[in-house]
């Protein structure tokens, strides 16, 4: 198969580069059997939010789909989720988050120790490789996304992936609405 490309964006296939995966993507890249359509493509750093690189490689926002961390208790257990919802919407935390989870409150996990627990870069946590314990909820909007901008674990790098592929991932929980 061959890797996507979108806009000024040309991949590589991801595994064929893993100099520009966190240790932890390239190892579930490994083992996940839709690799082969897995593109990586080296950026500038500074360029690693979505908007500066939308706005530097002319990409509609709707293209990306950013990966966030949050968490929550209910009887003292805490439940951690990585939500990948499209760049251009915010994930319903407050709402449907908190209720998929089912605690009582829902907050972002905190930078160091989401990077920590990752083992990714701030800026470049991907729903690709997280932490057996955490859940995967994804968006379906996500899903509708021809070629889909993610974090490589790294700031210096995205994944291009076909949108319908997030269903795909280990642990992946659809969920309609995720983002407001």
């Amino acid at each position: 198969m061959s890797t996507p490309t979108l806009g000024r964006l040309a991949t590589v296939p991801a595994l064929q580069r893993p100099d520009l995966l966190a240790d932890p993507v390239a190892a579930a890249l490994r083992a996940w059997p839709h690799a082969d359509r897995v593109g990586v493509v080296e950026i500038d750093p500074a360029l690693a939010d979505t908007a500066a690189l939308a706005e530097a490689y002319d990409l509609g926002m709707d293209t990306g789909a950013n990966c966030v961390v949050v968490a929550g208790k209910r009887a003292g257990d805490e439940r951690v989720a990585a939500c990948l919802v499209r760049a251009d919407t915010r994930a319903d935390v407050n709402n449907l988050v908190r209720r998929t989870l089912d605690v009582r409150k829902a907050t972002f996990l905190s930078m160091d120790r989401a990077v920590e627990e990752s083992g990714m870069e701030y800026g470049g946590i991907t729903p690709v490789g997280l932490p057996a314990g955490w859940r995967l909820l994804v968006d379906t909007r996500v899903l509708d996304v021809p070629v889909a901008v993610i974090g490589s674990g790294v700031r210096r790098s995205k994944l291009l992936i076909p949108g319908a592929l997030a269903a795909e991932l280990p642990g992946a929980e659809v969920v309609e609405n995720l983002a407001g």
